[in-house]
């Protein structure tokens, strides 16, 4: 069932029902007003017929009889009867339409005025004095023109009342469908939204109800879609560049190799070159499976206590042992009152403290880098501070992309994956990571972690 028929079929459910309760209520009500009115009528028409009989002025029964069929408000088959104390009839308008047994009689004493019905006839039993006793007068008689009305007020409230229900059918379904429209539309234009034409864009109407909403919400989702997309097929072209790179280097070195006569220098210097290709290899490929796997799902990342200063020479001793040239000044901040200690991953600690600590080495004349810690209640600061040459201001917030390096790295090995990576982890710990640069005082990467 679409929505449409769904929408259509509550609304005319509810307004049936308001309708039945409505019209049922009108009847009912005016039911309740007519046989009051016939009721009032009735006991008047006994007390009229006591008062003459048994008034001052003497009447035969035969004339009052005469009276009672002839007179102006006489109702449809009148009857009245009256009956003594010892349940014998005193007086009867002439027309046998009623019976009445000993036990309606003496209910009528009990309660001095019964209503009650005998098929269509309409009966009211009442007392009336006459001075020395009371007397039991039952008066009953046919509402015709009452239940006519009332037949035709029925006839009428079913017939409107099926009549609106159609009307609001035809007129739901005709609004429901109006206003299901813009979902129609949306429907009809991601049909034609696909990989290749990610460009496309939902009209978001006047961008206040709830369905322009659900459009500027899928435009957002296709904005971050193609910029996914893009970044995946920038990702692709670059990595399979960089992997290529060194493949080609080292197939070509064994074919040299291959070529090379019994010279053991000679041999020895090409495995040696034939290696770093290798590590540089193996350093990128980690690089790119820590950044698949740091997208794919960082909800299975564990977090713990790290003490960020013991990290930090865990770094510095094999970044030294590696390269015994490169040199590593740490200064902590004086602060007994606080520990270096942050919640983190420590693998993934280990990895940024790692690229920006050689990171700033390789660019630095001296290969030179100096670690600085700032520490307080709220975070945790470090700063990676390198003499090399400086970052123009417009490649600042581009060498945080992948496979993107400045214009200060062109003779320096490596593949822009590393600062990429970096800033993904420190993303992860709700870190931020920012890079000051300028001729004058060279250039120093800013890394703040949150100690809460």
């Amino acid at each position: 069932m679409t929505i449409r028929t769904r929408l259509t079929l509550l609304f005319a459910s509810i307004v049936s029902t308001l309708l039945l309760i409505f019209c049922v209520a009108i009847y009912l009500q005016s039911e309740y007003y007519r046989a009051k009115e016939f009721r009032d009528r009735l006991r008047e028409e006994a007390h009229t017929s006591a008062k003459v009989m048994f008034g001052k002025e003497d009447i035969s029964p035969d004339l009052l009889k005469l009276l009672d069929k002839n007179q102006m408000t006489v109702l449809n088959q009148e009857e009245i009867v009256m009956y003594d104390k010892n349940n014998k009839i005193v007086y009867e308008s002439g027309t046998d339409y009623l019976t009445i047994n000993l036990e309606t009689l003496q209910g009528i004493r009990n309660k001095k005025e019964v209503y009650f019905r005998q098929g269509e006839r309409e009966v009211l039993g009442t007392i009336f004095n006459n001075g020395d006793t009371d007397l039991v007068i039952v008066a009953s008689a046919l509402d015709k023109y009452g239940l006519s009305e009332q037949r035709n007020l029925g006839l009428m409230l079913a017939f409107g009342g099926f009549s609106m229900v159609v009307i609001v059918c035809i007129a739901g379904w005709f609004y429901a469908g109006r206003a299901l429209k813009p979902i129609q539309k949306i429907i009809k234009k991601v049909d034609s939204i696909g990989a290749s034409r990610l460009n496309l864009r939902l009209d978001e109407g006047n961008k206040t109800d709830e369905i322009a909403q659900l459009s500027l919400r899928f435009n957002q989702m296709l904005d971050r879609l193609e910029n996914a997309f893009k970044l995946q097929r920038s990702f692709v072209s670059h990595a399979s560049h960089e992997l290529r790179t060194p493949l080609t280097a080292i197939t070509g070195q064994i074919q040299v190799s291959l070529l090379a006569e019994d010279n053991p220098q000679e041999l020895k210097n090409m495995i040696h070159s034939v290696l770093e290709d290798v590590q540089q290899l193996n350093r990128l490929t980690n690089n790119l499976l820590e950044m698949t796997s740091i997208d794919s799902d960082d909800t299975q990342i564990n977090f713990s206590l790290v003490n960020v200063a013991e990290l930090v020479w865990q770094v510095r001793e094999v970044l030294l042992k590696k390269n015994p040239h490169y040199q590593v000044i740490t200064t902590l901040d004086e602060n007994p009152d606080l520990l270096p200690e942050v919640r983190a991953n420590e693998a993934l600690l280990y990895t940024v403290l790692l690229n920006l600590m050689e990171n700033g080495v390789k660019f630095s004349p001296e290969h030179l880098v100096e670690i600085k810690f700032q520490i307080n209640k709220k975070e945790l600061v470090l700063s990676f501070h390198n003499d090399g040459s400086f970052i123009p201001e417009k490649e600042i917030t581009q060498i945080f992309e992948p496979f993107r390096r400045g214009s200060n790295s062109r003779n320096i090995k490596g593949h822009g994956v590393g600062l990429s990576l970096t800033q993904k982890i420190v993303k992860l710990h709700k870190g931020s990571i920012t890079v000051e640069s300028s001729k004058e005082k060279g250039t120093t990467f800013i890394l703040s972690l949150r100690r809460d």
